[in-house]
């Protein structure tokens, strides 16, 4: 997918009188914002609740599919700790 076909779909967008859907780490900012973080010193980030965690990678999901034309596969969650492990390990070997 390519930047054309995104423009296109932004222009769709506001043609539709639609807010433009935010496809960079602008929204994750504004949610933050609208809940009182500004990254300034001694403030604690808020929590997100797992709707808004899911939102948020739907969306990258989505911007992911867009740019490569390419189905999302989402990975086993099972044993992260593992999994990470194991990769590290393996790279670390390659070089």
């Amino acid at each position: 997918m390519n930047s054309v076909f995104i423009r296109l779909t932004l222009k769709i967008d506001k043609a539709k009188e639609e807010p433009q859907k935010q496809l960079s780490k602008e929204f994750v900012r504004q949610w933050l914002i609208s809940n009182g973080f500004q990254g300034k010193e001694g403030q604690e980030i808020p929590t997100m609740d797992e709707n808004y965690v899911n939102s948020v990678s739907e969306r990258y999901i989505e911007l992911y599919e867009k740019i490569t034309g390419e189905k999302f596969v989402k990975g086993d969650v099972n044993n992260i700790q593992e999994r990470i492990e194991k990769n590290v390990l393996e790279y670390l070997k390659k070089y």
